[in-house]
């Protein structure tokens, strides 16, 4: 894992739950059972509890010029929500492709 993100997400069931965003480092390819892999990691470092409902693995995050991370976007992409001002982002064709690993992801899980 080169890189990651971790926002909250509306849950039926709990109110809410958490959704990680993975950039993969070298020549990893994503896949369920890398995806699962990294749920039990958080799940035996740090608990249930912080075990994240999904993995979805990303070629980049959408960062600000200054690098930090805009994890409102992360948010509304997850909940479905349109996004927000985006005019501070780097690189806005980040958040498209964001959209869409996360969309085909969500397909998967069904």
């Amino acid at each position: 894992m080169a890189e990651a993100a971790v926002v909250g997400a509306s849950d039926p069931t709990t109110g809410q739950a958490i959704v990680g965003y993975v950039i993969l480092r070298g020549t990893f390819e994503p896949s369920e059972e890398l995806r699962e892999q990294i749920r039990r990691h958080v799940d035996t470092k740090l608990g249930a509890i912080a075990r994240p409902r999904a993995v979805i693995i990303v070629p980049d995050l959408p960062k600000t010029r200054s690098g930090k991370i805009m994890r409102r976007l992360l948010r509304d992409v997850v909940e479905g929500r349109a996004l927000g001002d985006t005019t501070t982002l780097a690189d806005a064709s980040v958040v498209e492709a964001i959209r869409e690993r996360a969309q085909a992801d969500s397909s998967d899980e069904d």
